[in-house]
C-alpha cells in the first residue's frame, strides 16, 4: 500500500462509514501478508486497511523504533471517522496493544504478539529465533533478512517443509533489527518504548493469540502478556491457543482458522 493509496483507502473508508480495520504486520513479512485476510473482512463489512511500516510507506528511514511505528499507526488510525478495530502480528501484535492502551482501537486482536515491559518468560526458542538480529549489536542500526532456514524455525516449523520455502518466497522481507533489541531490554529500561497501558479505561475488548508451536513467541510469552492485560477491569480480555500452529499462523494454509476466530471475536464487539 502506498501513501497515495493509503490516503484514498481512508477517504473510501470515511465515505463508506463502514468500521474499518487495521491489520499491522510483523517483523520479517511484508504488507501483503494481510491481502486474503482484508479480503475476508471486506466482505464481512468491514473496511480493511493494511499499511506498511513508516520505511514501507516512504516515510521515516529505517531502521525504526518502536515508537516510530506506533506513532505511525496511530496517525492513520486518527485520520479515520470511527475508532478501527486494529488485528496485529507478532509485533504488529506489540503495536496494536499499544496502541489500545491510548484508547485507539474499538476492539483489539493480538496474534502470537511481541512481548512489552512486565512480560517476563523468555524461552530459548525466542532467543533462538531472534538469534539473526541479537548476535551482532550493529544489527540496531540496520536492516536484517533472515535465510530460508532461519525463517523456517522462527515462522514455519509447524507447516511442511515445502510450504516454509513458499511462504518464505512470498512473503519474507528485511526488518529492522531496533525493535528486537528494544523488546529484549524492556525489563531492564524503565524508559522502555516496549510498553503497554494494559489498564487503560479506554482500552476496549482485546483477544490474544497464540500458537501452540510457535518459537518466535511460545505460548508462555503471550499468555504472559494475556496475564497482564486481563487485569484490566473495563474491557473484555480472553486468550486463545490454537493447537498444531506455530509463528506462520496468519500466512500459512491454516490462515482462515485464524481470520475467522478474529473475524468473529470482532463482530461480538462492533
Amino acid at each position: 500500500m502506498t501513501t497515495h493509496s493509503l490516503d484514498e483507502a481512508i477517504g473510501e473508508a470515511n465515505a463508506s462509514q463502514r468500521l474499518s480495520v487495521i491489520f499491522i504486520h510483523g517483523l520479517w513479512l511484508k504488507p501483503s501478508s494481510w491481502d486474503r485476510w482484508a479480503e475476508m473482512f471486506n466482505a464481512a463489512g468491514f473496511a480493511a486497511l493494511a499499511p506498511g511500516w513508516p520505511a514501507e510507506m516512504g516515510g521515516a528511514a529505517a531502521p525504526e523504533t518502536i515508537g516510530e511505528v506506533a506513532a505511525h499507526f496511530a496517525a492513520i488510525a486518527g485520520r479515520l471517522d470511527r475508532r478501527p478495530a486494529l488485528i496485529g502480528h507478532s509485533f504488529g501484535g506489540l503495536i496494536a496493544q499499544i496502541l489500545a492502551g491510548r484508547g485507539l482501537s474499538a476492539a483489539t486482536v493480538a496474534i502470537d504478539p511481541a512481548p512489552f515491559r512486565g512480560v517476563l518468560p523468555l524461552p530459548i526458542s525466542a532467543l533462538r529465533s531472534a538469534w539473526p538480529v541479537l548476535h551482532n549489536p550493529a544489527n540496531t542500526s540496520r536492516n536484517v533478512s533472515l535465510t530460508p532456514d532461519q525463517f523456517r524455525y522462527a515462522f514455519a516449523n509447524a507447516v511442511p517443509e515445502t510450504e516454509s520455502d513458499n511462504l518464505y518466497d512470498a512473503y519474507q522481507a528485511p526488518a529492522p533489527g531496533r525493535p528486537i533489541f528494544q523488546a529484549a531490554a524492556a525489563n531492564l529500561n524503565p524508559w522502555t518504548e516496549a510498553r503497554v497501558d494494559s489498564e487503560a479505561a479506554n482500552r476496549g475488548p482485546l483477544l490474544i493469540i497464540s500458537g501452540e508451536h510457535d518459537h518466535t513467541v511460545p505460548p508462555s510469552v503471550a499468555h504472559a502478556a494475556y496475564e497482564l492485560q486481563k487485569r484490566n477491569q473495563h474491557a473484555v480480555t480472553e486468550f486463545a491457543q490454537l493447537p498444531q500452529r506455530g509463528h506462520s499462523l496468519t500466512i500459512d494454509s491454516g490462515w482462515r482458522e485464524v481470520a475467522e476466530a478474529t473475524l468473529k471475536f470482532v463482530k461480538r464487539f462492533l
